[in-house]
């Protein structure tokens, strides 16, 4: 069952939203801030994020950076904010839509089950497999001889983004703003902390990786 995660401190509408999904079989967590939305999704991640913006404790945006820091859920925000700035925070904060309130309810329907329909069609069921790890990106799953790899939400994120783009370079300061967040593009120790805790996990020989490659002072790239 797909499971959605509505964020708003309108407890009407938070019952409304909540009550509508229910219906069509969606499992649904709410919260009223930020800190218990963040808290929620830590601990029942969510195929899909509905979150306004006005809330009382964190700005809508600084939810999606936490989120994106790790998490994978298509994120619609749903606000009364108008404005292009507004919209253009959110949606540069990783927000993949943008409805704007009051809103029709068959539109909002229409727009989850896009965003559903995207994310499905990123995961697909894509299997990438080494001689040393396989991981199947669809069930979020790493095995090596030894067993299932228990990864932290940041090591998968950060290992994600390389497999999606086998032997393509990846930007030092492009992955600390994507699995980080804007304001981290300077952090360089926080990559090598995490690609060598990776490769401790995934490499037969962590010292001489065959696949987690580093590119010095540039990035690091997924060879196959």
């Amino acid at each position: 069952m797909t499971r959605v995660l509505i964020v708003d401190d309108d407890r009407r509408l938070l019952r409304a939203l909540a009550i509508n999904l229910r219906a069509r079989h969606y499992e649904v967590d709410t919260a009223a801030d930020g800190a218990s939305a963040l808290a929620t999704a830590g601990k029942r991640p969510p195929d899909l994020v509905i979150l306004d913006l006005g809330l009382p404790d964190l700005d809508g945006v600084e939810v999606v950076h936490g989120l994106r820091g790790w998490c994978t859920a298509s994120i619609i925000v749903l606000s009364a904010r108008d404005a292009q700035a507004d919209k253009v925070a959110a949606l540069d904060a990783g927000a993949d839509d943008y409805v704007t309130k009051p809103f029709g309810m068959d539109e909002l329907l229409a727009r989850i089950r896009a965003a559903l329909r995207r994310t499905t069609a990123d995961t697909g069921a894509a299997t990438i497999r080494t001689e040393a790890f396989t991981i199947d990106l669809a069930a979020r799953r790493v095995t090596t001889a030894d067993g299932d790899v228990r990864l932290t939400p940041t090591e998968w994120s950060l290992l994600e983004i390389l497999v999606r783009n086998p032997g393509k370079l990846i930007g030092q300061k492009q992955l600390l703003q994507d699995v980080w967040g804007p304001g981290y593009e300077a952090e360089t120790n926080y990559l090598r902390v995490y690609m060598a805790q990776l490769r401790r996990k995934l490499e037969l020989d962590p010292a001489r990786p065959d696949h987690l490659i580093t590119e010095p002072g540039m990035g690091y790239r997924f060879e196959p």
